[in-house]
């Protein structure tokens, strides 16, 4: 296929290999994306973490650092906070390194920071993703986080709203699932995604704060955010990149 092209895939299905001049970015709304976008557009240091003895280990490494995060739901045991935007936004410690760990969405940060273009998107700053890739890039792989097998709606729909002002800037779908979600997601409304398995878990465990501050915070982080092989970092990158 020639020319600029777009694609849309779920995690849980597999990390494919790509081609070194691809783009990919990694989307996980709830919660793991939103709460590094949060963090580095604060200007805080963020350490994106695969596993729990990854994230212990890094806190060794790195002076003074925030652990965050859940697994299988839970925060473990030593941490400062879960992997909750929310909470992270009411801190002004933002000197502080965070390690962010949770059950996927850092996983797939971190397994795509080996790629010179990866980036990271949540419904925060899906604006300025989609101007940094189609300046940048030719070829874009939008990647949901996917979770107990399911590509969730928070992230079809982020990775729809993506691939659909690439698709605008003259990129094209590149196979019938990507041009499927960006129909289905286009015009939705922002609280579309309340009917995810992502959404009752937080209804479940009392966890509404951090979906009230996902519905709040649309737009609103005018910078791209990139993930690093450097020991996993990730960061904020200026809009005219």
């Amino acid at each position: 296929m020639n020319g600029k092209r777009v694609s849309i895939c779920c995690f849980e299905k597999g990390l494919y290999e790509y081609a070194d001049d691809r783009a990919l970015v990694a989307v996980d709304v709830i919660r793991a994306t939103t709460t590094a976008v949060t963090a580095i557009a604060t200007g805080r240091e963020c350490h994106l973490v695969p596993t729990l003895q990854a994230a212990f280990d890094a806190a060794l490494r790195v002076p003074n650092a925030l652990l965050a995060g859940e697994l299988g739901g839970d925060m473990p045991a030593g941490f400062d906070l879960t992997n909750s935007p929310a909470q992270l936004a009411t801190r002004s410690d933002v000197s502080r390194p965070l390690v962010l760990l949770s059950s996927t969405g850092t996983r797939l940060m971190y397994e795509i920071g080996h790629c010179d273009s990866a980036y990271l998107a949540c419904f925060r700053n899906y604006s300025a993703t989609i101007n940094c890739l189609a300046k940048t890039h030719d070829a874009v792989t939008l990647i949901g986080a996917g979770t107990r097998g399911e590509f969730r709606e928070e992230d079809q729909m982020c990775c729809a709203w993506i691939a659909d002002g690439l698709i605008e800037s003259g990129f094209a779908p590149e196979d019938d699932m990507t041009l499927h979600l960006t129909k289905r997601w286009r015009a939705a409304p922002h609280d579309a995604f309340l009917v995810s398995q992502s959404v009752a878990y937080l209804q479940r465990s009392g966890q509404l704060r951090d979906l009230h501050f996902i519905l709040s915070h649309f737009d609103d982080v005018d910078t791209p955010g990139k993930v690093s092989a450097n020991q996993g970092t990730a960061r904020a990158l200026a809009t005219a990149v």
